[in-house]
């Protein structure tokens, strides 16, 4: 009954341990977007806003890699800026909203090797 008990703590200790492995990789993660975010040197203008696109899909979901000509743009991505909005529009997008937006929307921009694109808040077609 002692080996019981003793073996049910230690599997305790195991998922305690694997739960805050995880948890401090989630808080590193978001230290780094955080940090990615205060070193950006551009600060949107009116209600635009500044989108850091998902990287495009490599694989299928059958496993056939996809090569690089025939990858479709992306449609979604993180909010990384945001600017103040206009006397009569409020902005309703915040910093680290993920987004979806048209195919052909915004002005692509490439800041620091990272590709970014550069649109009017009304272009975003929803937030996820």
């Amino acid at each position: 009954m002692l080996a019981f008990f003793l073996s049910k703590i230690v599997s305790f200790s195991v998922v305690a341990h694997f739960l805050k492995s995880e948890a401090m990789s989630k808080l590193s993660t978001i230290n780094n977007k955080i940090n990615n975010i205060m070193a950006l040197k551009i600060k949107p203008l009116s209600d635009r806003v500044l989108i850091e696109p998902v990287a495009a899909e490599t694989k299928t979901a059958s496993g056939i890699f996809i090569p690089d000509t025939a990858k479709e743009k992306p449609q979604k991505g993180t909010v990384v800026a945001v600017g103040n909005g206009t006397k009569d529009h409020a902005m309703t997008v915040k910093i680290g909203d993920t987004v979806l937006y048209g195919k052909y929307a915004g002005t692509e921009l490439k800041l620091d090797g990272k590709d970014y694109l550069m649109m009017r808040e009304d272009d975003i077609l929803a937030i996820i």
